[in-house]
Formats: C-alpha cells, sequence, structure tokens
C-alpha cells in the first residue's frame, strides 16, 4: 500500500482532476497511466541507449532525431500553453501511432484513446506532481493503482484487485519461465502477472534476449499473451508492458470462458489471478469445458480453461479460492479428479487470508500443476503459508516474518528430489520426510483419493495439542477462599485506620 508523502501526493492529483472538470475514476485513471507511460518510455529509451552504447549493440530510439519535444524530459519545462499545444497536437498522436503494426493490440486498444485534460494549467500542474513522484519501483506502480481503484465505487464488484507484486513474484520463480516459452495471462487486467516473468526472464536470460535475434524476436513478439474484458484494463496493460520493454505484446479483448476463446494447446506457462465473481449461465460457456464439470462456478470453469490452453507439457501457477479445495459438489470433485488423475498436480500453496486486505479478506491458495494428460500425480506438496512478509491486516505494514522465500527454496527442492529418487539413490532429508507439523509436506496420492480427492491443508496437517494441567477444583476454591480471607483482612485494617 502507498503511504504517507506518496499517498498525500496521489490525493492531491486526483483532487487536481477532481476540481479541474474530471470526475469520472476510470477517466482519471486513464489519463494518469497515459502521462506516466509518456515518462515511462522517454526514462526507458534512455536507459536501453546507455546498455546498447555499452554492449556496443545496435540501437534505434523510439523517438524520431528531430522530434525530441516528444520526450518527457523536454516537454515538461515549456510553458503551460506550449506544453498543452505539444501534447494535444504531437505527443498523444504519437503514443497512440507507437506501435508501426496497425493490427497489434497495441494500436487497436491505443485508437480510441482521447485525451480528455481540459486546460492548459491543469495539464502543466499534472505533469508537474507526476515529475515529483518516485514511481521507478514497480511494488509502488503497482500500489498506485491499487490505490487509484480502490476510489472506483464497483471496484468490489468487477474484480478489479490487483494480486500483490510479491505474490506474483513468487509464483513467477516458482514455475521459473525461459526465453522460449510461451506465457499467457487469461485475465490479465493491468498485465501485472506478464510484466513481472518478463522481467524474470530478462533477469536470469539476458544474454540470450540482446545477442539471439531469434530469442529476441520471439520475446518481444510472440511470448506474451493477455486477455480482459476491459477496455480500460486492457489499455493500461499494454502500456505498462511497453514501458518495460516488451514491444509488441499480444493483448486482446476476450471473455476467456466463452466459445470466442479457441486457444488450445497453446501455451508453454499459464500465470494467472482470474476474477471469481461467482456464477455464469451456461449458454455463455463454452461446450467443451462443462463436459469437464458441469458447472456455473467460474472458479471450476477457469481451471478446466487452462488445462485446454495449456501444451502437454505446459505448467500452470493459479490463486483459487479456498473452496476449490475442499468444495464437496459432483464439480468440484470432478475438477480435481481431474487435476490429479490425468495432469500432474505438484504443489497446493495455502495463503493467509490478509494477503489481499484492505479490500478483500477472501482466503485463496496457489495451485502448481503441469499438463500431461496422461496423469504423472504420485505425491503432492503442501505449504501452509503463515506469513508473507506484511502484517496481514488491514494496514498491510512490512513485517520481518515471511515463508515467500522458503517456499520457493523448498519447492525447486523437490525436483533434486525427484532426480535422486529416479538415480535410486537415498537422501535423508527433504520434504518427503518432513513431519506434517512442520509447515511443508508431501502427501501421497493414494491418500488423497481416499479423502475424496479434498485438497485442503487442514485435512493432511497434524497439530500438535499441547497438554496443560490445571489444578483440581478443589485445589482453586481453596485459593479463592484464601484470597477473600486476606481481602476481607486488609479491609478491615483500613476501617480499623478510619476510626
Amino acid at each position: 500500500m502507498i503511504t504517507g508523502e506518496l499517498r498525500n501526493k496521489v490525493d492531491s492529483l486526483w483532487e487536481m482532476f477532481w476540481t479541474g472538470g474530471l470526475t469520472n475514476p476510470l477517466d482519471v485513471i486513464e489519463q494518469i497511466t497515459y502521462l506516466m507511460f509518456i515518462r515511462d518510455i522517454d526514462e526507458a529509451d534512455r536507459v536501453r541507449g546507455k546498455e546498447c552504447l555499452m554492449l556496443d549493440a545496435p540501437f534505434e530510439s523510439l523517438f524520431p532525431e528531430d522530434k525530441e519535444i516528444l520526450r518527457w524530459s523536454v516537454f515538461r519545462d515549456l510553458s503551460a500553453p506550449k506544453m498543452y499545444d505539444v501534447m494535444q497536437a504531437e505527443v498523444f498522436p504519437f503514443i497512440k501511432n507507437l506501435h508501426s503494426d496497425t493490427k497489434s493490440a497495441y494500436a487497436k486498444y491505443m485508437g480510441d484513446a482521447i485525451f480528455k485534460i481540459p486546460t492548459p494549467l491543469l495539464l502543466e500542474k499534472i505533469v508537474t506532481a507526476l515529475d515529483e513522484m518516485d514511481l521507478s519501483d514497480r511494488d509502488v506502480r503497482g500500489d498506485l493503482y491499487e490505490y487509484l481503484l480502490s476510489k472506483i465505487a464497483t471496484a468490489g464488484t468487477n474484480g478489479q484487485f490487483r494480486t500483490p507484486r510479491h505474490i506474483i513474484r513468487m509464483m513467477v520463480e516458482l514455475l521459473a519461465p525461459g526465453p522460449e516459452d510461451i506465457i499467457c495471462d487469461p485475465a490479465c487486467g493491468t498485465s501485472g502477472f506478464l510484466v513481472c516473468a518478463g522481467e524474470y526472464i530478462l533477469e536470469n536470460h539476458r544474454d540470450d534476449i540482446w545477442y539471439n535475434p531469434k530469442v529476441k524476436e520471439h520475446y518481444h513478439n510472440k511470448m506474451f499473451f493477455g486477455y480482459d474484458m476491459d477496455r480500460t484494463m486492457l489499455r493500461i496493460g499494454a502500456m505498462n508492458l511497453m514501458s518495460h520493454g516488451i514491444t509488441n505484446p499480444n493483448i486482446a479483448y476476450r471473455d476467456s470462458l466463452s466459445e470466442q476463446n479457441p486457444d488450445a494447446d497453446t501455451y508453454s506457462v499459464i500465470l494467472t489471478n482470474p476474477p471469481f465473481k461467482g456464477s455464469l449461465d451456461y449458454d455463455i460457456v463454452s461446450a467443451d469445458l462443462l463436459k469437464v464439470a458441469k458447472t456455473k462456478k467460474t472458479e471450476l470453469l477457469f481451471l478446466s480453461l487452462f488445462v485446454r490452453m495449456l501444451k502437454v507439457g505446459g505448467r500452470c501457477a493459479v490463486i483459487v479460492p479456498d473452496g476449490v479445495l475442499f468444495g464437496s459438489s459432483k464439480a468440484h470433485k470432478a475438477v480435481r479428479k481431474m487435476l490429479i488423475e490425468e495432469q500432474r498436480l505438484e504443489a497446493v500453496i495455502s495463503m493467509p487470508s490478509g494477503v489481499f486486505k484492505p479490500y478483500a479478506g477472501v482466503s485463496t491458495a496457489v495451485l502448481i500443476f503441469t499438463k500431461t494428460n496422461a496423469g504423472g500425480t504420485d505425491k503432492v506438496w503442501f505449504y501452509d503459508m503463515q506469513a508473507d512478509g506484511y502484517t496481514l491486516d488491514d494496514k498491510r505494514a512490512p513485517t520481518s516474518k515471511n515463508d515467500i522465500p522458503d517456499i520457493i527454496t523448498r519447492f525447486h527442492s523437490l525436483e533434486r528430489e525427484s532426480e535422486i529418487e529416479n538415480e535410486g539413490k537415498n537422501e535423508s532429508e527433504g520434504e518427503d520426510t518432513r513431519e506434517r507439523t512442520e509447515k511443508s509436506f508431501c502427501v501421497p496420492k493414494d491418500e488423497i483419493i481416499e479423502n475424496g480427492y479434498d485438497l485442503s491443508i487442514n485435512k493432511y496437517k497434524k497439530i500438535i495439542y499441547e497438554v496443560i494441567e490445571y489444578p483440581a477444583p478443589r485445589e482453586i476454591l481453596a485459593e479463592i477462599r484464601a484470597l477473600e480471607t486476606e481481602i476481607t483482612k486488609g479491609i478491615d485494617e483500613l476501617e480499623g485506620m478510619l476510626e
């Protein structure tokens, strides 16, 4: 969450829009996003220029040589009337036509973008206010979006709650995507998962991206796919990805659960936190999803969808509400059975209910599975996350308690343990040998089947009950009488002092 000085600056910025005549919250968010994007591409262009110079690599600037005035760092210093003219006549048309491919998602969703700031004076105030904000940190940027979205009266019903960036980062590190992957978020929102995946790949495979033309082309044009039903979020998501150096993300308007989504056996990685808004009508749901489980529950339909969309060998990390893990309906059991019997369910990470506070208190878990279409689940790894680095109240203040590093380390150790088992070696310590009183442990597939495919961690976790011995009732009564006698004696002494 943003607090203190930055929050005050954002509130002041919001008030500038409000008093300036722009009162629709989504319009305000869009205009702020456009201006942040304009600032971002200037900064990103300069950084890439410096990196290419250091690496002796070719560099082509986004900005024409004779149009330096399009840069944020240049036009911000102009007078209010001149800045307004430049923004209307040159800068905004420039960002709308930034991508030369007119069929690209960016061109498509920026095509109906409108510059709505009404006066030169208001624009100057907003540019000055944004220029004074340090938004270089991606977590701060995500917090800013969350805070702005919290101002929308419908935020609680339209599902526009961002996934905390440290949770996104955890899920990305668990799947560890590589430079050849094709990554999708079927409910992408502001594209937080895709941005984080792109950053992870750059951090770990920078040489491949920089020096291999084929990999570089894949990274910029064919790696990232995102779908959503909110055009505002699509515009924000496209700009978010481009500002992070991904030149042509594949962002599209689509109801992922409907027949308009034809994707099957397409992606190698799915990272997502889809909006689980309850129930849908059968008529608008893709027929093949209903074959897995005839249900109106979106949380179950999305899981069936992810299996269909993944290639064989593809991996998925998805946030689900706790009800998916233990729901007793026929549909709930059918979906869990499908993941365990037909695919390879690897992990269930139970998260504390405070992770999404202050905007939602729902209990959730992360499911990780691999599409095999031939089974492969022999055991499932459970982790009881009790802390995520922040307090679990509405304040969400940083704290030293954090299970995430341990989750990542232990999850990746499972692969090594599997290799050791395949080699016929024994290892004295590992996740298989951990007691079920620990935060993490493995449960055999057969035991899960015996429990009706229940995946709630409390079904398998052992609780240590501490034996506390209390005195016998007569002893307690005797102590009470002794105390009463002592009190009576004290009162008598006080009365004596008053005589």
